[in-house]
């Protein structure tokens, strides 16, 4: 009877555990755009919403070109909650909204280069209990997120120490007529400077050595495949530092699911360091 009581005990506080996760879907005010943008965010089971002192190292997790900031949760990776509390870590998903995670030269609406790597950083940072460091936060995403999780890492290492990319579109100008980059950048051919200054390829000139954790994933199948070849011969030639991962598979949801297994353990490694 008392083995009996001290299971059900046990099972009592493990789904007591458990019901303390928390996935909520807020709102964010942007000034720059002046309106609020939707963002999910998770916080692991047993997140100590008393005690200051625990902090907990940030994940911010971009969706794809028509995705949304539900995507992750409730189509991509189901099971992100568990790996949230799995890894000890808050999982923030902002709405990307088509924008390719630039400032817009050309549409003042679309700003969300500032919005995520400071308006939203901001408000986590202030409302949560976070290791408020570039140390303790990362980013990734795939396809368009995955070029938003290079972009703004590289863009930004004073907010984010670790970056990563799930088939990410690293360089854009081989898809000039996709995806309304054009836009939020203008025709390419009559704006060729642009999209050479806003495509990710063309921004590893500003990481400094060892300055950024950095891992990449692409499917062997995928469309973006050649372009992540190019960056990674690109990175090696200028020694760059970063873990690339080429694995049978396509652009497709369920590739993206497997590669955030290897990106989150990628990312709680290098929290552990701090």
């Amino acid at each position: 009877m008392k083995r009996l009581s001290a299971l059900l005990l046990c099972i009592v506080l493990f789904l007591s555990y458990v019901s303390s996760q928390t996935v909520d879907t807020i709102e964010v005010f942007s000034p720059k755009m002046g309106r609020n943008i939707k963002n999910v965010v998770i916080l692991p089971a047993g997140y100590d919403k008393v005690n200051k002192e625990k902090q907990y190292p940030v994940l911010y997790l971009l969706h794809g070109y028509g995705g949304k900031y539900n995507t992750w949760v409730t189509f991509t990776k189901k099971s992100l909650p568990e790996e949230a509390s799995k890894w000890d870590m808050i999982v923030v998903c902002p709405d990307g909204q088509d924008s390719w995670y630039w400032d817009s030269p050309i549409d003042p609406k679309s700003q969300f280069d500032t919005y995520v790597s400071s308006e939203l950083v901001k408000y986590i940072d202030t409302n949560y209990h976070t290791y408020a460091s570039s140390k303790g936060r990362a980013i990734t995403g795939f396809s368009m997120g995955g070029h938003g999780g290079l972009w703004l890492g590289i863009n930004h290492p004073d907010v984010f120490g670790a970056c990563g990319s799930m088939s990410g579109g690293v360089d854009i100008r081989p898809f000039p007529n996709n995806w309304d980059m054009k836009k939020r950048l203008g025709n390419y051919k009559e704006n060729p400077d642009v999209w050479n200054k806003y495509t990710v390829i063309n921004q590893l000139d500003k990481i400094e050595p060892n300055s950024l954790s950095i891992i990449i994933d692409c499917g062997k199948d995928d469309f973006f495949y050649q372009v992540n070849e190019e960056l990674h011969k690109e990175m090696l030639y200028r020694n760059i530092s970063h873990d690339y991962i080429i694995r049978p598979g396509a652009h497709t949801h369920a590739y993206w699911n497997d590669a955030l297994d290897y990106q989150m353990l990628f990312f709680s490694k290098f929290f552990n360091q701090k």
